[in-house]
């Protein structure tokens, strides 16, 4: 197991630009026009760190639900949603908090359950939630009727399951970051139950040897990994780049990871 801060290499799930614009699915992956062209990096621990959400883009905290069982959705999308609100207001400062109305679960291959699950794969490319302008029409959709000074969308991710995760989450730290890098693709949500398809504009991530890549080893359920996802000072990190990668570390018989996502965005009052 590694030790804190110290440094792995793996594979992280790159793409490279093409002619045709690039296009993924929440389920159906099969479907995908993702160009990818991975590459092995350097991926530090980021434990003992002080990483900050406006620096370089993301930071760990301690929070421990009350709910018992954050696979129950219904539970997630009642008291846990409240909970992250508030989590995001003690942690950013925000006036307000508006919250997506539910979470998304995510399991490694090994689990098994991601044909049970509604857009549960982990994510094994390097991608954005959101470009920037779908981003900002978000959150200008969401916005409490006051006077708005700065708004920011984050995303909360936890682990449900023990250390040590087999597919952990990798970060692209912003200050590394160029435009250049950024792919636009576009993201599709394709629901189990039927649904009509839905999408928006988003971004793909281009290999750059200047990037730093960090993770968490060994997350437990009573921590919380935050991150932004967009953020309407230019000033500030924003449109954080991260991706499922393969733990090098992990035994082959650890558990296989469950993750719970949230997400919210934060609007700052005049």
């Amino acid at each position: 197991m590694a030790a804190t801060g110290e440094s792995i290499r793996a594979e992280i799930g790159y793409s490279e630009r093409t002619e045709r614009e690039p296009f993924f699915y929440a389920n159906a992956h099969e479907k995908d026009f993702v160009p990818l062209k991975p590459a092995e990096v350097e991926i530090h621990d980021a434990r003992g760190r002080d990483c900050s959400l406006d620096v370089e883009g993301f930071t760990l905290v301690e929070h421990r639900s009350a709910v018992d069982d954050l696979t129950d959705m219904q539970a997630v999308a009642g008291p846990h949603r409240d909970e992250v609100a508030e989590l995001l207001k003690s942690v950013t400062g925000a006036d307000h908090v508006a919250m997506t109305p539910f979470g998304i679960l995510r399991f490694s291959e090994r689990a098994g359950a991601n044909a049970a699950h509604d857009n549960s794969h982990p994510a094994r490319f390097v991608h954005v939630d959101m470009a920037r302008e779908a981003a900002a029409a978000a959150r200008s959709n969401t916005a409490p009727d006051m006077e708005i000074v700065r708004s920011a969308q984050y995303n909360v991710w936890r682990v449900l399951s023990d250390p040590p995760q087999d597919v952990p989450l990798g970060l692209c730290d912003y200050t590394s970051l160029s435009d250049d890098d950024l792919l636009p693709c576009r993201a599709i949500f394709d629901p189990l139950d039927g649904s009509p398809e839905w999408g928006f504009p988003n971004y793909l991530l281009q290999y750059n040897p200047a990037h730093r890549w960090f993770y968490y080893s060994d997350m437990h359920p009573g921590e919380a990994l935050v991150f932004k996802a967009s953020e309407s000072d230019p000033d500030r990190a924003q449109m954080m780049p991260h991706g499922a990668f393969d733990n090098p570390l992990a035994p082959t018989d650890s558990p296989p990871r469950i993750s719970l996502e949230m997400r919210g965005t934060a609007y700052w009052f005049a």
